[in-house]
C-alpha cells in the first residue's frame, strides 16, 4: 500500500484551492441573482455564465489541490482526453441543474432537482479527475466514505442554488460563497481519503501528461478567466440600477406636451414688464 501525501506543499494547495472555490462560487451566484431578474436572451446569458463560474470553480480547485497529491513508490500522469472531459462535464451538469433552478416555476422541486443534478455531476466530475490517474498500481476507493462525498456535494449544490434563489445582498451571497467554497472543499478531500493505491514498482513509462505540464497552465487560465469575468459582473449594472438610470434620464428630458403660458411677446432672458398703476 503506498503512502498518500494529500499536502506536498502543506497548506498552499488547499488554501488556495478553497480561493478557487469560493471565487467561483460567488461568480456562479452573483450570475443566478443577475439571471432571475432579467429575461429572455439576457437571463439565458446569465445562467450560462453561472454554470461556467461554478463549474469551473471547481475544477480549478480540484485539480490546485492535485497539486499537492503524491504517492509513494510512483510516478502520477494524467489523461489528458479524460481531464478535459471532466472540465466539460463540471461545467455541463452545473448547466442543467442552474438552468433547472433558473427557468422553473415550482421553487421547490426546481431545488430538490437542480440540487440533486448539481451535486451528483460535481462529485461525477471529481471521480472523472481521479480516472485520469496514470500510476504504477491500482486505485481502490472506501465506499462509505465515496458515499458520505456524494452527500456532501448535493448538499452543497443545493445550499448553494437555495442561496442564489433567496440571498441577493452582495455581503450576504459573499457568506455564502465561503460556506459553499467549504462545502465543495470538504467534498474533495472526503473523496480523496476514499482513496487506497496499491503500488505496483515498475520501470514502465507512464502514459499521460505531467500534472505541471498540461493542468496548472490549463488551471491557471480557467482562474484568469474567473477573475476578468468577476470583473466584468461588477461593472455591469444590475437591472435595479439600469432602471433607475432610465428614471433619472426621463426626469432630465424637457417634456414636449407642456403648455407655454408666457404672455404674448415675452422672449427668455428678458425682465417681466413691471405692472403700471
Amino acid at each position: 500500500m503506498g503512502h498518500l501525501d494529500h499536502a506536498t506543499f502543506g497548506w498552499l494547495t488547499p488554501v488556495l484551492s478553497y480561493a478557487m472555490a469560493c471565487i467561483g462560487a460567488a461568480l456562479g451566484l452573483r450570475c443566478t441573482v443577475r439571471a432571475l431578474d432579467a429575461t429572455g436572451r439576457s437571463r439565458r446569458n446569465w445562467l450560462i455564465t453561472a454554470a461556467s463560474a461554478i463549474g469551473t470553480g471547481i475544477w480549478t480547485m480540484h485539480f490546485v489541490a492535485m497539486l499537492g497529491f503524491g504517492v509513494t513508490g510512483t510516478d502520477i500522469r494524467y489523461d489528458v482526453p479524460l481531464t478535459l472531459l471532466s472540465l466539460v462535464m463540471a461545467m455541463a451538469v452545473v448547466g442543467v441543474g442552474v438552468f433547472v433552478v433558473g427557468y422553473g416555476r415550482d421553487r421547490f422541486r426546481s431545488l430538490m432537482v437542480g440540487g440533486l443534478t448539481t451535486g451528483v455531476g460535481v462529485a461525477s466530475m471529481h471521480y472523472m479527475g481521479m480516472a485520469a490517474l496514470r500510476l504504477h498500481g491500482q486505485v481502490r476507493y472506501d465506499p462509505l466514505l465515496v458515499g458520505l462525498s456524494v452527500l456532501i456535494a448535493v448538499v452543497a449544490a443545493t445550499a448553494a442554488l437555495w442561496a442564489a434563489l433567496n440571498i441577493h445582498a452582495p455581503a450576504a451571497v459573499a457568506v455564502a460563497s465561503l460556506v459553499m467554497g467549504a462545502a465543495v472543499t470538504s467534498m474533495h478531500y472526503t473523496g480523496m481519503f476514499a482513496v487506497r493505491i496499491e503500488v505496483v514498482p515498475s520501470g514502465a513509462p507512464l502514459p499521460g501528461a505531467m500534472l505541471m505540464q498540461f493542468v496548472f497552465p490549463l488551471a491557471v487560465g480557467l482562474g484568469s478567466y474567473l477573475f476578468i469575468t468577476s470583473a466584468f459582473v461588477a461593472l455591469t449594472p444590475t437591472a435595479g440600477e439600469r432602471a433607475a438610470y432610465a428614471s433619472a434620464g426621463r426626469l432630465a428630458e424637457p417634456d414636449e406636451h407642456a403648455v407655454d403660458v408666457a404672455p404674448p411677446g415675452f422672449h427668455a432672458g428678458e425682465a417681466a414688464p413691471t405692472p403700471t398703476t
